[in-house]
């Protein structure tokens, strides 16, 4: 190994990678606080949280219709419905309510799906937006929360400064104190 050549340990090159990497974050973070100060405040945990608006007449009817269509309970009563419907129909033969081919029953579950496809998108449009609320806030609180670990680290790295020039002003003393020490022996 040449003597004249520095040596880089990785030990030496992480904590240089990872302050490369700190600046990057947090030059980030600071561009994004900027834009969002200008789109709206920062709603962090210490604001007042914020009362979901009232849902209206729609919205309430949506939801009751989604849950009532996703339910097994719809399932099963809806099955046994057309189970009935085609089994008295096949029953009383060419002089059911709806013979072969069923064409009333495919009117009405088309008519049923006609409704209630809609109902079910708005129902999950609106929970979508409410999605969207909450990970925007859980990235809010993400940043508030990495903004204090960094600062922790930064206050720990001051400690670790000042105790290492403590640890290396007490064995400068000692050393003296040694030398002292030495030179009255001899």
């Amino acid at each position: 190994m040449n003597p004249t050549t520095p040596t880089t340990s990785p030990e030496a090159v992480t904590p240089a990678v990872d302050q490369a990497e700190l600046l990057l974050l947090r030059a980030h973070r600071r561009a994004h606080r900027r834009s969002r100060a200008k789109v709206a405040p920062l709603v962090l945990a210490d604001a007042v949280p914020q009362e979901p608006s009232p849902l209206t007449r729609g919205q309430r009817m949506a939801d009751a219709v989604a849950s009532t269509i996703g339910s097994w309970r719809f399932i099963l009563i809806q099955s046994t419905a057309i189970i009935f419907w085609i089994g008295g129909n096949v029953w009383f033969g060419a002089t059911g309510w709806d013979p072969y081919p069923f064409i009333l029953l495919n009117l009405l579950l088309s008519f049923q799906a006609a409704y209630t496809a809609p109902a079910i998108m708005m129902s999950q449009n609106r929970q979508s937006e409410l999605d969207r609320r909450h990970a925007q806030n859980d990235y809010e609180i993400n940043v508030k929360a990495e903004l204090e670990i960094e600062l922790l680290h930064e206050k720990i790295d001051i400690l670790k400064e000042r105790e290492l020039l403590a640890l290396t002003e007490a064995v400068r003393h000692l050393s003296l104190q040694l030398e002292a020490l030495s030179q009255k022996v001899h």
